[in-house]
C-alpha cells in the first residue's frame, strides 16, 4: 500500500493493488475507486460494543481493493491533522475519537483508565484506545501537535483534552486542583492529567470541545 496525506485540512490518499485491504470505522471513507470489496466487520460482539463506547461504530469497514492501483480517501473531520505511525510491535494509547484507519495487522482495542473515578470525573470521559501489532496506523487529531519525550519519573500536567496519545510505558491519572477558589475562577475546571514518563507523549492544541465551547455563543437560538 503507498499513500500520502495531503491538504490544509487534510485528506489521507491509500493506494492499494490488487488482495490489499485497509480497515477503517463505518463512515469515515470520502471517496474511491470502483475496483474495491467492501466487508463489514464487528471483531467480536464485546470489542464491538467496547468501541461504541469509545465514540466509534459498532462494525468496522474492511476495503480491499480487486485490481491493482485502486484509489481510496479519508477525509479529517475537523480541522486537525492525520497523524502516521508505523506500528512496529509496539504498543501506544490515544484519545477515544483518534481512530481513522490502518493495516489489518494493526490491532484496536478500548481501554478504560486505571482507576474508574479518574476517568469519569475527568470530564473528557474515562474511554480511551489502545493500538498495538504492526503496520500503517493513522489517527485524527484535533489542531496541531506538539511531542515531548518524558524521562523516567519526570511529569507534566495537561488539560486532558489535550492529551492525544501517550506510549503504555507512560502512567496516566487525574489529578483534582487545589483550593476552591483555584476551581472557581482559574478557569481550568476541577482536573488535569499527570503524565509520568517514562516515554512519548503527543499533545493536541485544538481539542474538539473547546472549538465547541467557543462556538456555541454564536449559534442563533429560538426566542420564545
Amino acid at each position: 500500500m503507498q499513500f500520502s496525506i495531503e491538504g490544509n485540512y487534510p485528506v489521507l490518499r491509500c493506494l492499494l493493488n490488487r488482495g490489499e485491504t485497509i480497515k477503517t470505522s463505518a463512515g469515515a471513507m470520502s471517496w474511491m475507486s470502483d475496483g474495491f470489496d467492501l466487508e463489514v466487520k464487528s471483531g467480536g460482539l464485546r470489542k464491538g460494543i467496547a468501541r461504541m463506547f469509545s465514540g466509534e461504530s459498532l462494525f468496522l469497514n474492511y476495503y480491499t481493493a480487486t485490481k491493482d492501483n485502486q484509489e481510496i480517501v479519508f477525509a479529517s473531520s475537523l480541522p486537525g491533522q492525520i497523524k502516521h505511525i508505523k506500528m512496529e510491535g509496539q504498543r501506544i494509547i490515544a484519545q477515544k475519537s483518534a481512530y481513522l484507519a490502518s493495516e489489518v495487522s494493526v490491532e484496536f482495542e478500548t481501554v478504560f483508565t486505571k482507576r474508574f473515578s479518574s476517568g469519569l470525573l475527568g470530564g473528557e470521559g474515562f474511554i480511551l484506545q489502545k493500538f498495538s501489532g504492526y503496520g500503517d496506523l493513522f489517527l485524527e487529531a484535533d489542531g496541531s501537535l506538539y511531542e515531548y519525550d518524558l524521562r523516567p519519573g519526570e511529569s507534566m500536567l495537561v488539560d486532558q483534552g489535550h492529551v492525544f496519545l501517550f506510549e503504555e510505558s507512560v502512567s496516566y491519572d487525574i489529578e483534582t486542583i487545589r483550593g476552591m477558589k483555584n476551581i472557581l475562577f482559574g478557569g481550568e475546571g476541577m482536573f488535569l492529567v499527570r503524565l509520568t514518563g517514562p516515554g512519548r507523549v503527543i499533545l493536541q492544541s485544538m481539542p474538539i470541545a473547546n472549538l465547541a465551547a467557543k462556538i456555541v455563543p454564536y449559534v442563533p437560538t429560538s426566542s420564545s
